[in-house]
């Protein structure tokens, strides 16, 4: 993949708004991956795609769950963590390709948990620390 964008988000509100600016960006689906270390804001930028989309309350990590839909503005958006996914087969046995259909937005974070698992993603998103806010780098 190629880095096409490099952005400094200087604090966790910046991180929403890009995650806002994404959500207009997949607006009729897509998959995007979601990396970077525990604390870098991967769910944090999901808080923002989801409230562009207009949800309201709480957004947690599905770490336990694996995955969390969300029915906004007439499109379904699919938020996986795969952190405590114990090997890759275990996406194929919770029916987990039948998530990346052509019109939702799969938010993956940890895909790299289910390498050989996942369709191609059309954006990798890497987070990382970077003084007192976070440095995102898109790649296509």
């Amino acid at each position: 993949m190629e880095q096409v964008l490099e952005h400094f988000c200087a604090n966790e509100q910046a991180v929403l708004d890009y995650g806002a600016e994404l959500s207009k960006r997949f607006a009729d689906g897509g998959i995007i991956f979601l990396q970077g270390d525990l604390g870098a804001g991967k769910t944090t930028l999901v808080r923002g795609i989801l409230r562009a989309r207009g949800h309201i309350g709480a957004v947690k990590s599905p770490t336990y769950t694996l995955v969390e839909p969300y029915e906004l503005l007439g499109k379904t958006i699919y938020h996986f963590d795969l952190y405590r996914l114990g090997h890759p087969e275990e996406l194929e046995y919770m029916g987990g390709r039948d998530y990346f259909s052509t019109d939702a937005l799969c938010l993956v974070e940890w895909p790299e948990k289910a390498e050989g698992f996942l369709p191609a993603g059309n954006l990798l998103v890497k987070l990382s620390y970077q003084q007192e806010g976070r440095m995102v780098r898109e790649f296509q």
